[in-house]
């Protein structure tokens, strides 16, 4: 059997850590109880376990278990603050304001919502990836209801101003919604500090299972109405009807409690690869960075390279690596990235891209022939390119 190429995919998804699958294996067959059924002892195991995971998710972002409200993902809880507060704010204002590197989750949303007469102001992006904040402070208008703006951008890894926004949208009286998928366990996140009145969670780029996620939903000052978009049972008080899926719930909250237990020296493990990557890459011409040198997620490292075809690239380095050009949600298709397009490149440009995510599992051997496959590709493919 051939060996499998080093996955270097991580802000695509994460495998599930074992000590998270142990977690959640008692809760498919022994623990099997509905968490709704509050009469007997398999209702209490279940409903025991989702409040302790709600508890290590209200931890990990300074908010209160209460306010934690499960969804099967992130892209659910983003289509659950966008439209819900949409529907509930309606009469206040149908103004919302969104940055053109968004996730499809929250672009898509706000595209629905303006087929409904809502009208959307699309922030653009500085060459680094990040905000102006002055632009931002010029699109509030009386009708503004809402600004969704995502914590770590899930291709160039980009970390935006949380704080500042927050600031800037409290002073407003306007609600803020972030998308922190990428975010949750890697960095500090802290929904009181920077005024963040919705947060959409996910577990599997932290090492927890698929089909789970979570909206944090401000119930003080202010108090966020939402309404539901899925109705049927009342569940997670009435903003999100379904029976709790209690094993990826469990799952979720196990991969949040080793993700914050080892956050400060993973981060800066990853760094360091992360560093050592870019250096060896580097040292070829035609090499150019996407997105802000520093103020990134740790094991991200978003690359444009000249002078190649951007599918004989991902061709060649496939058989050592798995790496991809842009989203994951949005690989099917064949458009060139939106994200790099708005940092001002072309579609050739964005095309040559390769974006690294290094994770927990990789090694220093690992970056190593990572780094010498990719050096070697560029080389042979620009070769070629001067021979025709």
């Amino acid at each position: 059997m051939s060996q499998r190429p080093i996955y270097l995919d991580s802000h695509a998804t994460t495998p599930v850590d074992e000590r998270v699958l142990t977690a959640m294996l008692p809760y498919f067959s022994e623990h099997f109880g509905n968490p709704s059924s509050i009469n007997h002892l398999y209702g209490w195991e279940a409903e025991a376990a989702v409040k302790q995971t709600r508890e290590f998710l209200a931890v990990a972002i300074n908010a209160t278990p209460e306010e934690i409200v499960f969804t099967s993902g992130a892209t659910e809880a983003n289509n659950l603050a966008i439209k819900g507060v949409a529907e509930a704010y309606f009469q206040k204002g149908q103004h919302i304001i969104t940055v053109v590197t968004e996730h499809s989750a929250v672009l898509d949303p706000c595209k629905y919502l303006k087929t409904l007469g809502f009208e959307i102001t699309i922030l653009s992006v500085k060459k680094d990836g990040l905000i102006d904040l002055t632009e931002l402070e010029k699109a509030f208008r009386p009708d503004t209801i809402l600004v969704s703006v995502m914590a770590a951008n899930n291709e160039i890894g980009v970390l935006q101003p949380l704080a500042e926004i927050g600031t800037l949208c409290r002073d407003r009286n306007v609600l803020f919604h972030t998308d922190a998928a990428q975010a949750i366990g890697k960095i500090l996140l802290d929904v009181q500090a920077m005024k963040i009145d919705m947060m959409s969670l996910t577990a599997h780029k932290v090492y927890g299972p698929k089909g789970i996620g979570a909206l944090y939903v401000r119930r003080r000052n202010p108090r966020v109405q939402l309404a539901p978009q899925q109705h049927g049972g009342g569940h997670e008080r009435g903003m999100r009807s379904g029976t709790l899926y209690t094993p990826q719930i469990v799952g979720f909250g196990k991969a949040i409690e080793i993700a914050l237990e080892e956050q400060a020296r993973e981060n800066q493990r990853l760094t360091q690869l992360r560093q050592r990557l870019w250096k060896k890459l580097s040292q070829l011409e035609g090499i150019h960075l996407n997105g802000h040198p520093t103020q990134r997620l740790p094991g991200n490292l978003n690359l444009t390279v000249e002078g190649v075809d951007g599918s004989a690239l991902l061709l060649g380095l496939q058989p050592v690596m798995a790496v991809s050009s842009g989203s994951a949600c949005s690989s099917v298709t064949i458009a060139p990235s939106h994200v790099l397009m708005a940092l001002g490149h072309s579609e050739q440009q964005a095309y040559a891209s390769i974006r690294f995510g290094i994770g927990r599992f990789n090694t220093l051997e690992e970056i190593d022939k990572v780094a010498k496959h990719t050096v070697s590709t560029i080389k042979s493919l620009r070769k070629q390119t001067l021979k025709v």
